[in-house]
């Protein structure tokens, strides 16, 4: 028989690392600089930890490197180790192994519909994943299949199984998604923009399901997003990134009480707040540099009212406060800001 997911053995403590992730680097292949430079990410049992930033920062490229997913003739990863439970990998020579893909560790991806197979059923989609990694007969995997759509909230689960995914709506299909993900009981959930292109109450929807099946099953997150709503909402940890880099990380209390990193100001300033309708927004001045014209130093210094001499070297991920830290020459800020009599 399958296991069912409050059987599964071997489960790591609560607030024990799951995943932890070391000076990943790597570059696309006829690219002169890094597309992800020098990231860490710790992931514990139970918590949430989301990783924002503005689209092309390396959010995305940073989860498939997790997953081992990128394109070895088109990427190439000069350094990094990835840490799961006990388990360790030299990434530039290693990749998680496909038999953890799935199982111990698990994605769900950006877009369902493209993600989700068209000419196969949504229940022969769940099963599949299934079979991959437990023994058991067909019907059994199915009933699983059946268990799973139950339990991310979607009706009629057995007729939803003879469906196809056009047959679905974009969070009913979103929902299916998170239903393969952890179809076996991952220790660890990749989330990679899971609330894109839904409408608001669906959006809130499938972060409640998250967070309650979190809450249920004790499993370490990771939540891509550049929606600092979605941050304020699920996270415990955020983790800041601009053009590949870490900036700013820690407790998103500590972060959001108290931004350090001028990215991170300007990011929080350009977010409409409801208790200051009238407000400006505010605007961080410049582009996003192109990764074929990208700084030396601190990627954000052509950008940065703060900027100086120093900002040519790479600012280290220093500590402000606990486990708030930040990748700025002038932090805590307050220290550089001067007040007008």
């Amino acid at each position: 028989m399958l296991q069912q997911l409050s059987d599964k053995a071997g489960r790591a403590p609560k607030g024990e690392v799951v995943l932890a992730l070391s000076d990943l680097t790597l570059r696309f292949k006829g690219q002169e600089n890094d597309v992800v430079q020098g990231v860490d990410l710790e992931v514990r049992r139970g918590e949430v930890v989301c990783v924002v930033g503005e689209s092309g920062c390396g959010k995305s490229v940073t989860s498939m490197a997790l997953m081992g997913l990128l394109p070895p003739k088109s990427t190439r990863i000069s350094s990094g180790t990835l840490s799961v439970l006990t388990d360790q990998w030299d990434l530039p020579t290693e990749a998680l192994p496909a038999d953890m893909r799935g199982n111990v560790v698990s994605m769900i991806f950006q877009e369902p519909m493209t993600s989700l197979n068209p000419a196969f059923r949504i229940g022969d989609q769940i099963a599949e994943v299934v079979q991959r990694h437990n023994k058991g007969t067909r019907a059994e995997a199915m009933a699983h299949a059946e268990e799973m759509l139950s339990r991310v909230g979607i009706a009629n689960p057995a007729q939803r199984l003879r469906e196809y995914p056009h047959q679905l709506s974009g969070g009913m299909r979103q929902r299916v998604m998170i239903a393969i993900a952890l179809a076996n009981d991952p220790q660890v959930l990749i989330a990679d923009e899971p609330t894109t292109a839904l409408d608001v109450t669906i959006q809130a929807q499938i972060l409640d399901l998250i967070r309650d099946l979190r809450d249920a099953t004790g499993m370490g997150t990771v939540m891509i997003t550049h929606d600092l709503g979605v941050v304020a909402e699920i996270a415990d940890t955020v983790a800041v990134m601009y053009a590949g880099q870490v900036v700013e990380q820690g407790p998103v209390r500590a972060v959001f009480d108290n931004p350090q990193h001028p990215y991170t100001i300007g990011l929080m300033g350009a977010m409409p707040r409801i208790d200051r309708p009238n407000e400006p927004l505010a605007i961080v001045p410049g582009t996003v540099p192109t990764i074929a014209r990208m700084p030396a130093g601190c990627r954000f210094r052509t950008r940065c009212a703060f900027a100086g001499s120093a900002c040519a070297t790479r600012p280290p991920l220093k500590s402000v406060e606990g486990a708030h830290r930040v990748a700025c020459h002038f932090a805590p800020l307050e220290d550089h800001v001067v007040v007008a009599p």
